[in-house]
């Protein structure tokens, strides 16, 4: 039975991943380094800022200690910030879908590799501010997509409130990366891909359902995949 849909965010909420990439390369800029944008699309998306710029530091040979990582990390949050104020658009379909939900009584969520900060900035203002029962971003966990735990961390935060607790198996994920796919199937839930920074083929392997835009789903196909 379905009673719970968990969002990613950027690529799936908010079309806000072109923005930390110019943040993050903005950043990483000021240490000589300039990450291709089809290099950051194979091999960075999905990571926390820090993992990001801890990656990079090692595949590009920076050097670069923890805490000049984390200065760097401060600084693309500053970028990222006066970027996300003016340019940052929830996506086509997404407050339609989300509605549609509430309407049929399922709880939503987000489960994030961006931080709670970037969340809530993007949030702010719109129609989706104070939609979502739990928010777990990348402030929350100690390992990123695509291992499972923000989505277990979601669902224990969501169980917290309830006597009848949540099953996995009653929980669809929606993601834009085969990374975060994958941390949805390693949590027991159900995949449901959007076609928004990835093309259908290269999502296709992992989710159970791929579609181009959410309010492209109906309530009944939902719930036929928790059956």
């Amino acid at each position: 039975m379905l009673k719970a849909v968990i969002f990613d965010f950027d690529g799936v909420v908010a079309d806000s991943e072109h923005l930390h990439y110019k943040a993050l390369n903005e950043a990483l800029k000021t240490q000589g380094v300039d990450v291709p944008k089809d290099v950051h699309w194979a091999k960075y998306l999905g990571y926390s800022d820090y993992d990001n710029i801890e990656a990079v530091n090692r595949d590009y040979g920076m050097g670069l200690s923890p805490d000049e990582m984390q200065g760097l990390v401060r600084y693309k949050t500053e970028v990222f910030d006066k970027l996300a104020a003016s340019e940052t658009a929830i996506i086509d379909g997404v407050l339609e879908f989300v509605r549609m939900l509430k309407d049929n009584g399922v709880v939503v969520a987000v489960c994030s590799g961006a931080t709670q900060n970037d969340i809530r900035l993007m949030l702010q203002g719109t129609a989706l501010a104070g939609a979502f029962e739990t928010i777990v971003s990348a402030d929350d966990v100690t390992k990123c997509k695509p291992d499972p735990e923000g989505y277990k961390l979601v669902l224990e935060r969501l169980n917290a409130r309830r006597q009848e607790p949540l099953k996995s198996r009653e929980c669809v994920v929606v993601e834009d990366s085969h990374w975060g796919l994958e941390a949805a199937e390693a949590a027991g839930m159900h995949r449901v891909a959007v076609t928004n920074t990835y093309l259908a083929d290269e999502l296709s392997e992992y989710a159970e359902t791929v579609v181009s835009r959410l309010d492209q789903l109906t309530i009944e196909d939902l719930k036929d995949l928790c059956k």
